[in-house]
Parts: structure tokens; C-alpha cells; sequence
């Protein structure tokens, strides 16, 4: 889950990351004018498809305000709620003289989302819990269980910071094991196995963690959006499919870091008294635990997770467990790029961008299983090197259409998690990389753990889904 908020009292652990608030993709390290130039030669090709290669004046506009904000959300170049901004008031402006459906009043609409209610009560328990240290405190006592055992200690982390990314930024959740790892990592000599197969299980963890839950990522919040219209995703539908497949893929990193850095012996532990929760956090954790339990348990009761999520935030508010200045720090800019990257497909949909760009293509006459194959594989190409919610937003709206499907958008989302090799993959990459693990390593296994996962979403995901009444 994305966050742009600082956990307090992290600030003097938690290493310096350069981090794009919203789409929680660091600026990883490279060259200043390198984005800016992208995104010039990006607006140029648009401007020059928009005005000689497109048919029509409703089209031609429609692929100048929707190329311009995927050239915008794709390069980072500007902070992700921006291109929102540029969309909602552009499209009245250039295309209601066009259509009254483009008015301001329609536009605003397209993304008003149950899903982006779902996503601030998520983002709600993100803050209470960085407020009274629950993250902290996990982080902790992963460390402590592993009792000076490496192995043991690798399978914990890995574990423990993929569980604070379900619920959490994965950038807060890297911050803080890597806090709470710092001790072992100084106390490593130089050239040991143990340090870059600890940072490496820090990465791996963080970037599979946010696949497990609708609230992980923004790709997921659009997904179970675009996924609205041919039936209704629960929480609880969801993590059926994608949290034994984080499991497997955390099983699968942590085979493939013992192949490559053969820990063995004992750790001495640094010595650190427990700091028990406070009462406001034992209080936070019993809000937490309600919550998802009623997340999880959807089909019982009816309730849907929107209206939980809502309710688990005016309970932390209204008890005081947040404070007024609690409201500033939750994650208001994703909020906007997931209602931006939703709007962006009704742009595309409307004006009939999709239809044609479908009729031009090939992929019609293709098998559907090689169909999603081929979606979900360029999913995690692109998001590799550019903005995962970015990816999702342009790839979403073809895919639906191409083969119209709830489970269709959720498998690209959880493509978009599987972009992961490169430094400047994702945040977490990046914080570790910081901390000195070698580019080439993350390259060396995030390639095969990127192909494993596509090729199994691939040939098994539709046919889990079809299981839970998903088509």
C-alpha cells in the first residue's frame, strides 16, 4: 500500500529514500534531466498522434488529455495527483463544446469510486498504527523470534515486512524493519552472506506483500474497480487468490536467496528491553483487527468493505485515537491517482479510444489464456521501469475490453506487482540498494521471481477466480 507519510520517531532510523509521494515510487538514482526529456519527447509524440493520427475531433482531444496524463503518471516527472488535476479540468474544457456528457459535473463523477472509501479507511489504520508504534513493534518481534538463527531470521523478515505491506506503505513497512534490522546489518562484517541476503528479503517481501489485499496497491484499487462492472470483488474474494500467490512467491524468493547466499551459525542478537504497547495502541490494534476480520468476513454479514472502512475511520477520529493533524498525513495524493487513473478509463471507453485501438491490433483473434499472458507479461515490463499505478491505468482499459471479465483486471493489477528487478523497480528496491545491496543481485533473482510469477498468474489465475465465482 502507497503512503506518503513519514512514521514518527522513523525519521532518525529510517534510511533517507528520496520517495514520490502517492504512487510510493522512489526516485532512484538517475540523472536529473533523463525524466524531464522522457516526458517532452512523450508530450510530442502525443501532440503529433492527437493532431494527424487520429480521426475525428472527440478522438483526437480524448488521446491528447489521456496521453498527455499517462505521459505525465508513467515518467514521474511531476507528483502523481497532478495529472488527475489536468484531466478532470481539461476534459470539460476542450470536449464539452463537443458533447454535453464531457460537462464538469459528468467528469467529476467518473471517479467517484466506492473503492477510493475502501482505500482511505486502509490509509486511516496506516496512520493510527505508525501513531502508536504498532508497525515498530512487529518489526521488533520478528527479529526477536528469530533467536539468532539466519535462516530463521530471513524467513521472518521476509514474512513480517510482506504482512505490514498488505495493510501499510511498503515503503513505511521497509523503513521499518530495516530499522529494526540496522543493529545486525552494522554488526555484519564486510563481504558476509547475511547482509545483502537480509536486504534482499526486505525488498522481496515489501513488493509481494502489497499483492495480497485490494488495499496493497493502487493497480488493486483499480482493478477491483474496472472489475465493478461485471461483478463485485470482495476482500475476502480477492486474498483467496492473491494471498496463497504471495505466499508461493515469498516461498520461491526465499528458496532462491538460500541458493544464492548460503547462510549458516548463529547471530548474537543485540540486547533490547521490550517496549510493550501503550494503551492508545492496544486500542488501535483492537480497531485494526475488527476491521479486517470484517473485511474478511463480507459474505456473511453483507457488509460491504467500503462501508467498514468507513466506519473503522470515524471510530479512530471520533475516539481520539487520531487527532485533527492525523488528517493531513493521510495519503490524499493517491487517492487522487487512483480516482484519476479510474477516470482516465472512462476517458478512454467514452470517447471509443478502446474500440479502435482494439481493432487495430491482432490480439483479437489470439487464445485468451495467451491473451492474459501477454497483458500481464507487458504489465510487469512497464511497471519495472515506470509507475505501477501508471501501467494499470493504461493497460486496464484495453484489457476489459479485449476480454471483458471480471477477472481480467485483476490479473493485470497483480502483473504490475511482478515488476520488480531493477533498482528502480520500487521503493523498497531502492531503500536497499541504499543500504549497499548490489543492483546486479536484485537483477540476478527479481528476473526469474518476475517470469515464475507472470507465467503462473498466467495459466492458473482465471481458473482460481472461476472457483470463487469470479469469470
Amino acid at each position: 500500500m502507497t503512503s506518503s507519510f513519514t512514521p514518527p520517531g522513523a525519521a532518525s532510523e529510517a534510511p533517507p529514500a528520496p520517495l514520490l509521494v502517492g504512487d510510493a515510487l522512489a526516485s532512484a538514482p538517475r540523472r536529473d534531466w533523463l525524466r524531464p526529456a522522457l516526458a517532452m519527447s512523450g508530450l510530442a509524440v502525443v501532440a503529433l498522434v492527437a493532431g494527424f493520427g487520429v480521426e475525428g475531433p472527440v478522438a483526437s482531444r480524448a488521446v491528447l488529455i489521456g496521453g498527455a496524463c499517462l505521459v505525465l503518471w508513467l515518467t514521474e516527472v511531476v507528483p502523481p495527483f497532478v495529472p488527475t488535476l489536468l484531466l478532470m479540468g481539461a476534459t470539460p474544457m476542450l470536449m464539452e463544446p463537443l458533447a454535453a456528457d464531457y460537462r464538469l459535473s459528468s467528469v467529476l463523477t467518473w471517479g467517484m469510486d466506492p473503492v477510493l472509501v475502501l482505500f482511505l479507511g486502509g490509509f486511516t489504520l496506516e496512520v493510527a498504527a505508525m501513531r502508536h508504534g504498532l508497525d515498530a513493534a512487529v518489526a521488533r518481534h520478528v527479529v526477536r523470534l528469530s533467536r539468532g538463527r539466519p535462516r530463521l531470521l530471513l524467513l521472518l523478515v521476509m514474512a513480517g515486512v510482506a504482512f505490514l505491506s498488505m495493510w501499510m506503505s511498503n515503503v513505511a513497512a521497509a523503513a521499518m524493519m530495516l530499522a529494526a534490522l540496522r543493529p545486525i546489518l552494522q554488526a555484519t562484517p564486510a563481504g558476509a552472506a547475511l547482509r545483502p541476503a537480509l536486504l534482499l528479503g526486505v525488498a522481496l517481501g515489501a513488493n509481494f506483500g502489497g499483492m495480497a489485499t485490494p488495499v496493497g496497491s493502487g493497480p488493486n484499487a483499480l482493478a477491483v474497480s474496472a472489475a465493478s462492472a461485471y461483478s463485485r470483488v470482495t476482500f475476502a474474494e480477492w486474498m483467496a487468490l492473491a494471498l496463497p500467490l504471495t505466499a508461493l512467491m515469498l516461498v520461491l524468493g526465499f528458496g532462491l536467496v538460500l541458493l544464492r547466499f548460503r547462510l549458516s551459525g548463529r547471530l548474537e542478537l543485540p540486547a533490547e528491553e521490550p517496549r510493550p504497547l501503550t494503551r492508545d495502541g492496544r486500542r488501535v490494534l483492537g480497531v485494526s483487527a475488527a476491521c479486517v476480520v470484517a473485511w474478511l468476513s463480507e459474505p456473511l454479514h453483507g457488509m460491504p468493505a467500503p462501508v467498514v472502512a468507513l466506519g473503522a475511520t470515524a471510530l479512530l477520529f471520533g475516539s481520539g485515537l487520531l487527532k485533527r493533524e492525523d488528517l493531513g498525513r493521510l495519503d490524499w495524493s493517491t487517492l487522487l491517482l487512483i480516482a484519476g487513473g479510474i477516470s482516465l478509463g472512462r476517458l478512454m471507453e467514452h470517447s471509443g479510444l478502446v474500440a479502435r485501438a482494439l481493432a487495430g491490433s491482432d490480439l483479437g483473434g489470439w487464445p485468451v489464456s495467451v491473451q492474459l499472458g501477454v497483458l500481464v507479461v507487458v504489465a510487469a515490463v512497464l511497471s519495472a521501469v515506470m509507475s505501477n499505478t501508471g501501467t494499470a491505468a493504461l493497460l486496464l482499459p484495453l484489457a476489459v475490453q479485449l476480454h471483458p471479465a471480471a477477472s481480467t483486471p485483476i490479473l493485470v493489477a497483480l502483473g504490475c506487482s511482478f515488476g520488480i528487478p531493477f533498482v528502480i523497480s520500487t521503493p523498497p528496491n531502492a531503500m536497499a540498494a541504499g543500504e549497499g545491496l548490489d543492483s546486479s543481485e536484485l537483477i540476478r533473482l527479481g528476473l526469474p521471481l518476475m517470469l515464475a510469477g507472470c507465467l503462473l498468474v498466467s495459466l492458473t489465475g482465471t481458473a482460481v477466480l472461476r472457483l470463487f465465482g469470479l469469470p
